[in-house]
């Protein structure tokens, strides 16, 4: 695997337009990847991509990787053309401030703004200043009225835009941009894919809608293609960075990809299936693959929504590293990237009949 192609690769999905539930650009940059590579492949009615590559026939894994990426719509034109939006997906409010955007307009042109917020030095003297909030900002396009956005620019309530940011490498091993969440992961989908051997488990490569909203597309996948198990791809927190307490810092950058073990809040804790996190471990000493054990109080993945469909689906996800993320300058380590797309292809290439029996139902009497 060279660094150099994954980098591009990453560059390439990351830096196309594809906020949730608008996914169109990077999905048809997906499937031109994907489509030399499979026996089949579909896209299904939400726009979910699934790519099968049969093995033998002994059972069926699911590979998940979202595709979409936390972007904002627009819910409000004023009468001097400023645009007031809301969020697709979390983001942190003080990253936005002072931001490029990329807007898709109806037509499906694009036009760039930028995000505003009232000037500071326009405070009264001894009011409080406090963080903007979503609400106090706006995307300024240069445009002086709601009309001219609407007739000259095509631009009106439910368009969306995403952050105007490339991809760029900070040395020979790390880079940062947009969207690593979850490009990154359709990536080491796509490079794992590639570099496949052989295999004996029939394979679902699925590049999954709206994960950022609800995890909707794996829900929709996971009851369609019922597999024997599957293993989702995705980012985690990286916080290795100054401030943080050693016991807090739960992942580290340039450390591994990471095995979930649990992650999710109090309300709903998603704890991976523990035959395939042996399996992960196990196969990561056996050819000597770096590797993170990863429990994370907070976000969660599309494994937590395979687990519980079909009446339960053996679930587990593969993370990598990433600092500051669901920010415009997310940061990862081009190692772990390898590292992950090693650890997937052996995962797939060792599955055996024994793996699949373990995972399955089993009759008591």
């Amino acid at each position: 695997m060279d660094k150099i192609e994954i980098f591009q690769l990453i560059k390439k999905l990351c830096e196309a337009f594809g906020p949730s539930g608008f996914e169109d650009e990077v999905r048809d940059l997906i499937i031109k990847e994907m489509e030399r590579y499979v026996d089949e492949l579909k896209i299904d009615r939400w726009g979910n991509i699934i790519g099968v590559k049969y093995g033998k026939g002994i059972g069926k894994f699911m590979i998940a990787a979202h595709m979409d990426e936390i972007g904002l719509i627009i819910d409000n034109i004023d009468r001097h053309g400023f645009l007031r939006f809301r969020q697709i997906g979390g983001w942190s409010e003080l990253s936005l401030i002072g931001q490029r955007v990329v807007i898709k307009c109806r037509d499906g042109k694009k036009v760039r703004g930028v995000i505003g917020v009232k000037p500071p030095h326009v405070t009264p003297s001894g009011e409080e200043r406090k963080a903007p909030e979503i609400k106090d900002m706006f995307i300024d396009i240069g445009a002086s009225s709601d009309k001219e956005v609407r007739e000259k620019y095509n631009i009106d309530i439910g368009c969306v835009a995403i952050l105007d940011r490339e991809v760029v490498m900070l040395n020979e091993d790390v880079i940062t941009g947009k969207a690593f969440d979850n490009r990154v992961g359709v990536a080491i989908m796509l490079t794992s894919l590639k570099e496949l051997k052989s295999h004996e488990v029939d394979i679902y490569f699925v590049a999954t809608v709206q994960e950022e909203i609800g995890l909707k597309g794996a829900m929709m996948t996971a009851e369609r293609i019922e597999p024997d198990a599957a293993i989702a791809l995705d980012t985690t927190i990286a916080s290795d960075v100054p401030g943080i307490p050693e016991r807090e810092q739960v992942i580290k950058l340039g450390k591994g990809p990471a095995i979930k073990v649990m992650d999710g809040g109090r309300a709903g804790m998603f704890i991976s299936h523990s035959v395939l996190r042996e399996y992960l471990i196990n196969i990561a000493k056996e050819e000597n693959i770096p590797y993170q054990l990863e429990v994370l109080l907070g976000g969660t993945t599309d494994a937590t929504a395979i687990a519980v469909r079909r009446g339960g689906i053996p679930a587990i996800t593969i993370s990598t590293p990433a600092r500051y993320v669901h920010s415009p300058i997310e940061v990862i380590n081009l190692n772990d990237v390898v590292n992950a797309i090693k650890l997937l292809t052996k995962a797939i290439e060792k599955a055996n009949t024994k793996l699949i029996e373990n995972l399955r139902e089993k009759k008591l009497k």
